[in-house]
């Protein structure tokens, strides 16, 4: 039986038909290795290249910075905080690191490397009791201990919680502090001007709401930043350097370029340009008639914020919950058996748990996409009855 898939915050599924085609069309007849060589296969591997930089330029209102591409987000975090963070160290700083509630593990184990250290001093930003974030208390804390690097996860994977970046870092930039946003669950899918001058770095997943495949991600980066390089290697050009090209965007790409994963995500977004407004409305859908639906049941329990279309304290389409007299493995299971895909646990951001009072056991998480379908929704409302009637 088909499975009823409600885990697109891990990875979006199924993807456009249009992406499996042309990823299979494109490695067959133009699979070179991209700027490795004079000979058309080569050429063709970098023509994609630069056209997918294009396409996200455009789709996430960025035409005036720098895509970097990396194998994940996870990698592209790790590069962008540890490169930020070792130049400040270095500058004799002890730097003080912002950052939300709602971290994922690629943000905050990549600074507890640091922390265990003494090397930086991390603080969490402050939220209210309906979960909007508290301007006032971080303007306070933002002068009592000025911000040198602010980390802002856009959306929450955990909650779906939406977070008011761009007013957060407007007073980061206040005292000159680096920003730098997760947009993992957001990218495309919650409308942002990317280019804007208070974002410096903007990280994206390819296989999450730009419906890629796996094995691509990267990031948004603001002209005449100074990154130090973490990795190293070949780049196909100025290869008698042994150190890293000054020139964008080879100094942050090293190693050959998952040419297969970028053609799946150069048609993903073309996909998108064409057809915008509709997956975000498809989406929209989605969600409420998700809260509708787990709101029927008074033995489940939606974690975080109330109020989730709202503008103060908006959300995605993610949804945390618990059930009554069990605990969330084992809710999962029950999932299992009737072929419903959900998330449990931690979700790798025990902080946001700790946030939200579900750790250490987690919640069962629920997350729609644009092809969430009413067969979908038949199906889980099927196994939500069949725990309320033998529970």
């Amino acid at each position: 039986m088909q499975v009823a898939y409600f885990d697109n915050a891990a990875t979006t599924f199924p993807k456009p038909e249009t992406v499996y085609s042309f990823m299979d069309s494109f490695y067959r007849t133009q699979g070179g290795n991209a700027g490795r060589g004079q000979y058309k296969l080569s050429a063709g591997a970098s023509k994609i290249t630069s056209e997918t930089r294009t396409l996200l330029q455009e789709l996430l209102d960025c035409k005036n910075k720098d895509v970097i591409f990396t194998p994940s987000a996870t990698i592209a975090l790790n590069m962008i905080i540890q490169g930020t963070l070792n130049v400040m160290i270095a500058a004799g700083k002890t730097p003080a690191v912002y950052i939300t509630p709602f971290e994922h593990n690629a943000v905050t184990r990549t600074l507890f490397h640091y922390e265990k250290q003494n090397q930086i001093e991390v603080h969490t930003l402050p939220l209210c009791e309906d979960f909007s974030y508290d301007s006032e208390k971080i303007k306070t804390q933002f002068d009592s201990a000025p911000p040198d690097f602010v980390i802002c996860s856009h959306a929450s994977n955990v909650c779906g919680l939406i977070c008011p970046m761009p007013e957060i870092f407007r007073m980061a930039k206040n005292h000159g502090a680096i920003t730098l946003t997760d947009m993992a669950q957001s990218a495309a899918l919650v409308p942002l001007e990317t280019g804007s001058d208070l974002i410096d770095y903007a990280v994206f997943a390819g296989h999450k709401t730009l419906y890629g495949p796996f094995g691509i991600g990267g990031f948004v980066m603001r002209r005449g930043l100074a990154l130090e390089p973490v990795l190293f290697g070949g780049t196909g050009v100025e290869s008698a350097l042994q150190d890293m090209p000054e020139a964008l965007p080879q100094r942050y790409e090293m190693g050959s370029q998952n040419i297969q994963a970028i053609a799946g995500l150069h048609a993903a977004l073309e996909w998108w340009t064409e057809n915008k407004n509709e997956i975000r409305e498809k989406e929209n859908v989605a969600h409420r008639r998700l809260m509708e639906l787990l709101n029927r049941y008074d033995f489940v329990h939606v974690i975080g914020p109330e109020e989730r279309f709202s503008e103060k304290t908006p959300c995605i389409g993610v949804a945390s919950c618990t059930f009554d007299g069990y605990f969330p493995d084992e809710m999962g299971n029950v999932f299992d058996e009737k072929n419903i895909a959900v998330r449990t646990g931690l979700q790798c951001s025990p902080l946001a748990h700790k946030t939200l009072g579900t750790f250490p056991a987690g919640t069962v998480r629920f997350s729609v996409g644009a092809f969430t379908s009413e067969e979908d929704f038949f199906r889980l409302e099927e196994a939500m009855e069949y725990i309320r009637v033998n529970g």
